[in-house]
């Protein structure tokens, strides 16, 4: 449990955002980036970061918190008839108190499952987020960036066809922010084994060139519009593959080999749109991340379904 920086503001009930602060919720794990990337801040309860307004670009949140204020109360009927009053739909997130935390949440409107079918539309009503930081104090967002619970993006999964489950990357970033290809498309999968990246953009009717130093899994192999080159993919060069629509990477490597790589290929001009994952071997590379994000027209992401790595794309052209 962190401790607060400094006291809770005060609200002002005249104005849209009350407190003129904003939330930043991440997980436990990368609460360190998050803080590393935010200017401002004003008190940490949990995993939960409360900076000063405007809102700021974040890599790391997993949930941003738009209009946060705070609410005292005695009691859990209280507490849940605040809420009520601010909005419909509540997630709760919890780092001390949690019994309490739920029977306060037990006394809020059921929130129905919002797993996801890949490409299925997105939930469309708001979703509100808020936490106990102490006793008789929460913090209550009514609006949040994210229509799914503390922006825990949750599939209905294939545990048949792909070979790992690196493919519910592609899956949230192709159905929750819409960068995807379209069929027909060339595309290139560099570091593809065992072939999760490559069987969704098989799936979504691209022409794949899959690269990879170790072979597919036969069954990815064996699909058709799949093209597979044994070899590094650092010793490609791109007009070895010619024009394509995407370029796709999951390579294991240093983030500044795979900036080198994505900078080689921009250059070439023989491609304009990109999404890869940035891998970080140990401490993560904020020097490096840096560099990808002053590329232009890149956008960095830690998605729901990335470990200690984020995604970035680029997107330059219209497919």
């Amino acid at each position: 449990m962190h401790d607060n920086l400094e006291q809770p503001w005060t609200s002002d009930a005249s104005c849209g955002n009350k407190s003129g602060v904003i939330g930043y919720l991440t997980t436990e794990q990368f609460l360190p980036e998050l803080l590393e990337e935010l200017k401002n801040v004003k008190s940490v309860h949990g995993s939960l970061v409360l900076a000063d307004g405007p809102l700021q670009t974040s890599v790391w949140a997993q949930n941003i918190w738009l209009n946060p204020e705070i609410i005292t109360f005695e009691s859990i009927s209280q507490a849940a008839k605040a809420l009520k009053g601010l909005g419909k739909l509540w997630a709760p997130y919890t780092f001390d108190n949690h019994r309490r935390a739920q029977l306060i949440q037990d006394q809020l409107p059921k929130l129905k499952s919002r797993v996801m079918d890949f490409l299925g539309p997105l939930p469309e009503d708001n979703l509100g987020a808020w936490t106990l930081i102490d006793k008789n104090t929460l913090v209550a967002s009514s609006k949040t960036n994210s229509p799914f619970p503390l922006g825990e993006v949750q599939f209905h999964e294939d545990k048949k066809n792909p070979p790992s489950r690196a493919y519910l990357k592609l899956w949230e970033l192709f159905t929750v922010y819409g960068i995807r290809p379209k069929p027909g498309q060339k595309v290139v999968d560099f570091g593809s084994c065992p072939g999760g990246w490559t069987w969704v953009l098989q799936q979504m009717g691209c022409e794949v060139v899959s690269i990879d130093r170790a072979p597919l899994e036969p069954h990815i192999a064996k699909l058709p519009r799949v093209h597979f080159m044994k070899t590094n993919a650092f010793n490609v060069k791109p007009e070895d593959i010619g024009a394509i629509d995407w370029f796709y990477s999951d390579i294991i490597c240093y983030p500044e080999k795979l900036l080198e790589l994505v900078q080689s290929w921009q250059s070439s001009g023989l491609c304009a749109n990109f999404v890869c994952t940035i891998k970080f071997q140990g401490k993560t590379d904020f020097a490096t991340l840096k560099k990808f994000q002053s590329l232009e027209n890149a956008r960095i992401q830690h998605l729901r379904h990335n470990k200690h790595e984020v995604t970035v794309w680029i997107k330059t052209s219209s497919p």
